[in-house]
């Protein structure tokens, strides 16, 4: 049960259980789909991140980055943890001051934000908007000075790193359409310096996600430290925070690699005061953002097997009613899982099979040749490490329901978000 939240169990009627919940009672209240968050996973893993890092370097700034998933439950759980939101859009930002999370603590991101989007950063005043390009540059500096106001911002830098990770995820290289590359960086710089509507004090980098060795993250503090040390020289630039963005690995498989957040929280750490030392650069606010380090393990996906399908002895399909409409994962970058039957949890693995989603797409395939008990019609297959990802990304392909979603905490579960109905999807198509 290592891949699934803190403490799930097996009940003695051989039924899987979280957060004190029995997961097949739950399927026959809130039915499937069915995403399920653990809260003290959730909690678990923002102090984790929170303790290692500021134990070792104690001021760090912990934001979480809300595209892994975001809803008012989550907000306020971060909130109460004292961790950052990083947001990429107004709806984002709209949950966020739904619950009355502090602005102070919110970082504004994006490759386009809207004029309207920058204007609400301004106006609330954000902690800190992270500025990705020229034009951006340009407009930001113009709407400051118009609402007499000066944002603290971060130039976001391609550092030119190899993150060793899907292309799909990698963003730290060059020619990536995220940040100035690093030909562009001192312009950048001198340009924000210049305008006397803005206040730049620092930068940002993010090399990529599902990083699992730390060496990446070295290379990254040692380009970004250098080139703010040679800013500091050509311009007088000051680096008070280095923002080195998320990235952080999560296990999705037994054969994933064991790794620590304590590792990585050593390895940064470390580097970033050695750099800042062998250069003579005070020593930064250091900033990251994990997102679906801290809410990956957390959420649990339910489904309920339909028809099964076997092909001349190749291949044996178990078809569930979700897949690539709630979970695109597997289809966008052939992302791997693990799973159990929920209602059999304590029975041996005997047979080989393919988990394949409902959807008229041949890559809607979940699971490719796991190992599961026998699996009958309404057996109930638990995916972990469901938290991150599957839910913001989640469509209604075929005009199907987007899943409910429901918390539990010590044996009580609570919805927080309603299942899609069919009034749903008419509600604004227009005749």
């Amino acid at each position: 049960m290592a891949l699934f939240p803190i403490k799930t169990e097996v009940s003695k009627d051989g039924h899987l259980v979280i957060g004190g919940c029995d997961t097949v009672k739950l399927v026959k209240e809130y039915g499937t789909p069915l995403y399920v968050f653990d809260e003290n996973t959730l909690r678990n893993m923002a102090r984790e991140f929170k303790d290692e890092f500021t134990q070792r370097y104690e001021d760090t700034n912990i934001v979480y980055a809300s595209k892994a998933f975001l809803s008012r439950w989550t907000a306020s759980i971060l909130k109460e943890e004292g961790i950052g939101l990083d947001v990429v859009s107004a709806g984002e930002y709209s949950i966020a001051e739904s619950v009355d999370f502090p602005k102070d603590m919110i970082y504004l991101h994006g490759n386009n934000k809207s004029v309207e989007e920058l204007k609400t950063a301004l106006r609330n005043r954000f902690a800190r908007i992270v500025v990705d390009g020229f034009d951006e540059l340009k407009l930001l500096a113009k709407l400051a000075e118009e609402m007499a106001c000066m944002p603290d911002i971060l130039l976001r830098i391609t550092p030119g790193v190899d993150a060793h990770t899907h292309q799909h995820i990698t963003t730290g290289v060059s020619g990536s359409k995220f940040g100035f590359p690093l030909f562009d960086a001192p312009k950048a710089v001198s340009m924000a310096m210049s305008l006397e509507s803005l206040n730049l004090v620092g930068l940002h980098c993010h090399i990529g996600s599902l990083i699992n060795e730390t060496q990446p993250y070295m290379e990254a503090i040692d380009v970004m430290l250098d080139f703010a040390a040679q800013m500091g020289e050509k311009y007088g630039f000051e680096l008070e925070e280095l923002d080195i963005g998320g990235g952080f690995p999560v296990r999705y498989t037994v054969n994933s690699p064991n790794v620590r957040i304590a590792d990585y929280a050593e390895a940064i750490v470390s580097r970033l005061i050695s750099r800042c030392n062998s250069l003579d650069i005070s020593l930064p606010l250091l900033t990251i953002e994990p997102g679906r380090a801290i809410v990956a393990r957390a959420g649990v996906a339910l489904y309920q097997v339909g028809m099964t399908k076997d092909i001349s002895g190749l291949k044996r399909y178990v078809s569930i009613d979700g897949g690539m409409a709630d979970n695109i994962r597997p289809a966008l970058y052939q992302a791997e899982y693990e799973a159990v039957l929920a209602n059999k949890a304590d029975e041996n693995d005997i047979e080989v099979v393919t988990i394949a989603g409902k959807y008229c797409e041949s890559g809607d395939i979940l699971i490719k040749q796991i190992k599961l008990p026998i699996v009958t019609y309404g057996d109930i297959v638990a995916v972990p490490v469901c938290g991150a990802y599957c839910l913001p990304m989640a469509s209604n392909y075929n005009a199907s329901l987007k899943p409910a979603v429901i918390t539990v905490k010590e044996g009580t579960a609570r919805i927080i978000r309603q299942r899609d109905t069919l009034q749903d999807l008419i509600r604004k198509d227009l005749l």
